[in-house]
């Protein structure tokens, strides 16, 4: 069946898809300054401080100032914002406000439900961080040691925290809840795993801990196809976000199915 079969009645089977995308995306159109312009400026403002003030002044890796080094972070750390709050804000929205009615009489799956949050979510934090690897450059110049790779972990990375995301919004109760994802873990995960600092130079137990952090793996994959220097073999970041990946992906999916919250 392709994306535009239609059935004898002359009926689109994937237009209610295409048409829930649309909304979607337009959702965050509609408040650009707040989805898109907003997150830029925390961008830059970061990139300020990192990249005009210490850029230059210090080295965390030999070869490498620490504008280059931190600039892989600030990128992702925007496309992980935007891509988590984007489709974890609008699942709960849609279920606060009496929304999610509307999109349990449509014609949609549970698989097509996922992929239209996740692609929403993932055109927007692509948006932001693409934005900031441009702003990037008046800082500091990458060496991008393996752009397809950076750009597949960039993807994978939007698509995990895409899936975060709607479960997320499928769970919180309130805005506090909401809030306390982003606070208690997304926050914790982003600053200790490795944005601003190597795990090379930390004490060998606080190392292992990082370990344990599975941002660590997706930044350092992200870095060593950036900067062509990593923490860890470029491959098994691949493996570990892919598979993570998929876990949550297969997750969003059973709990969109099965979950009695998605309902009410």
């Amino acid at each position: 069946m392709t994306p535009l079969h239609r059935d004898d009645q002359g009926y689109c089977s994937w237009l209610p898809f295409v048409s829930l995308l649309k909304k979607e995306i337009h959702r965050f159109c509609r408040v650009y300054t707040q989805t898109l312009i907003t997150p830029v400026i925390i961008a830059s403002l970061y990139l300020f401080v990192f990249g005009a003030t210490l850029g230059n002044r210090i080295s965390v890796i030999d070869g490498f100032s620490y504008a280059q080094f931190v600039i892989p972070g600030l990128i992702l750390m925007g496309v992980i914002n935007n891509t988590f709050a984007n489709s974890s804000s609008s699942l709960f929205m849609s279920r606060h406000l009496g929304h999610i009615v509307d999109l349990l009489v449509m014609p949609l799956s549970s698989l097509q439900i996922v992929a239209v949050y996740t692609l929403a979510a993932m055109v927007r934090g692509l948006v932001v961080g693409s934005v900031v690897c441009v702003i990037s450059t008046f800082f500091a110049k990458l060496p991008w040691a393996h752009p397809f790779h950076a750009l597949a972990m960039i993807v994978l990375c939007s698509f995990l925290f895409a899936q975060l995301g709607i479960i997320a919004g499928l769970f919180s109760d309130s805005f506090d809840g909401l809030a306390m994802y982003i606070n208690f873990l997304l926050l914790p995960l982003i600053f200790l795993g490795g944005v601003f600092y190597p795990i090379s130079i930390l004490p060998p137990f606080w190392r292992q801990v990082s370990h344990i952090n599975p941002l660590f793996y997706i930044l350092d994959g992200f870095r060593h196809s950036l900067l062509g220097v990593g923490d860890l073999p470029l491959m098994g970041s691949f493996l570990f976000t892919t598979l993570l990946s998929l876990i949550l992906f297969v997750a969003s999916v059973m709990l969109i199915q099965r979950s009695s919250r998605f309902r009410t």
